[in-house]
């Protein structure tokens, strides 16, 4: 059946992607966002969610709402905070308000792994712990592996389920902690749906480049397409789970006109969105420069504080209760954004992918 879908940001990198998706599910789209582009896919509300005058414009006789609006990024300083907060808090509770004055019941809501922290990790004398937090004194040393918070001893990285408990270490995991809470809060309140997609490390063509707020996979590729080596923090060995943005935007797409589990019980649902196949940032790194013949990846030993060692996430729930499964494989993925972002200074690459 053919749904009327809202999608808040949708002319950013993760949003425009989610709103192609749906139309070529046959799906009305209408896209909020403070920008335009000629690129986007359905109709196109220009302002900000943080007004209300225009989500209650941009609601009208929508079924359900997909909600990419934010800041993104980790932040550069706590000066930062403040534009977190309106942003991505404010601007939730704006829309929410609006959905119920609308009569909107369906929410998806796009959240992060970064709401995790440390996530889940396995130590040999008591089982599964959840890391604590890095000191600066130790990473400086070049000690990165975050120790047992109870004997001190290695840790092995485990994978995160949705059911360990919350963690944020910055301004934005705290930003999307609070989303989610906000989304509980209007589903309790008015009886609607509320669904969180936990978005691993997403990755593809239409990333932003050259920015703070950037992801590294942007960051890296910039590097390289001007000439310069990617500079790796810490040893490199920071596991992540990169997903391609056309996985992420199915999995966008298929939570938005799902019918939710029978048994489902609580006001948000929770599903962590990732490829289910671990890979270092250092691994990312090497194939990005052998993606676009460039110099090796320097290890600099820097830190950023309020980064995560290892976050890897379990994608189970997602397979299990929706029809959705990664489709794009790191190492074409990883040449796919390669060509994107060559393709802005004339260079050709060769994507062994094809079309969507």
């Amino acid at each position: 059946m053919t749904q009327r879908v809202l999608v808040t940001g949708g002319a950013g990198f993760i949003g425009s992607h989610v709103a192609l998706a749906l139309a070529r599910r046959g799906h009305d789209v209408r896209v909020l966002d403070r920008r335009g582009s000629d690129a986007l896919a359905g109709e196109l509300v220009i302002g900000d969610v943080r007004d209300s005058t225009v989500v209650d414009a941009a609601l009208a006789r929508v079924d359900v709402v997909c909600h990419l609006a934010a800041k993104v990024g980790l932040g550069v300083s706590v000066q930062d905070l403040p534009n977190y907060a309106s942003v991505n808090d404010h601007g939730t509770a704006e829309l929410l308000a609006g959905m119920a004055r609308a009569g909107v019941a369906r929410l998806v809501l796009a959240s992060s792994m970064v709401v995790y922290g440390e996530g889940r990790a396995r130590c040999q004398a008591h089982g599964e712990v959840s890391p604590g937090a890095r000191s600066p004194a130790a990473l400086d040393r070049g000690k990165f592996e975050p120790p047992c918070p109870r004997c001190g001893r290695p840790l092995t990285p485990a994978l995160v389920s949705e059911d360990v408990a919350l963690d944020p270490r910055n301004a934005y995991a705290v930003s999307k902690v609070a989303q989610e809470q906000y989304a509980a809060s209007w589903a309790r309140a008015t009886g609607g749906q509320a669904t969180a997609l936990r978005f691993h490390n997403v990755y593809g063509p239409g990333m932003p480049r050259d920015t703070p707020y950037a992801g590294v996979a942007a960051i890296f590729t910039s590097a390289l397409l001007r000439g310069e080596p990617p500079r790796v923090f810490e040893d490199g060995g920071q596991r992540r789970d990169f997903v391609h943005v056309d996985d992420v935007a199915k999995a966008v797409a298929v939570a938005a006109v799902s019918p939710p589990p029978a048994e489902r019980t609580e006001p948000l649902r929770a599903y962590n969105v990732g490829s289910g196949v671990p890979h270092t940032v250092g691994d990312l790194a090497a194939a990005l420069s052998a993606a676009v013949g460039g110099p090796a990846p320097v290890i600099t030993g820097e830190y950023r504080l309020g980064d995560v060692r290892h976050i890897t996430a379990d994608s189970t729930r997602l397979r299990a209760e929706l029809p959705w499964a990664p489709t794009v494989a790191f190492e074409a993925g990883v040449v796919d954004l390669a060509t994107y972002l060559a393709a802005g200074t004339g260079r050709s690459l060769r994507s062994p992918r094809g079309p969507a």
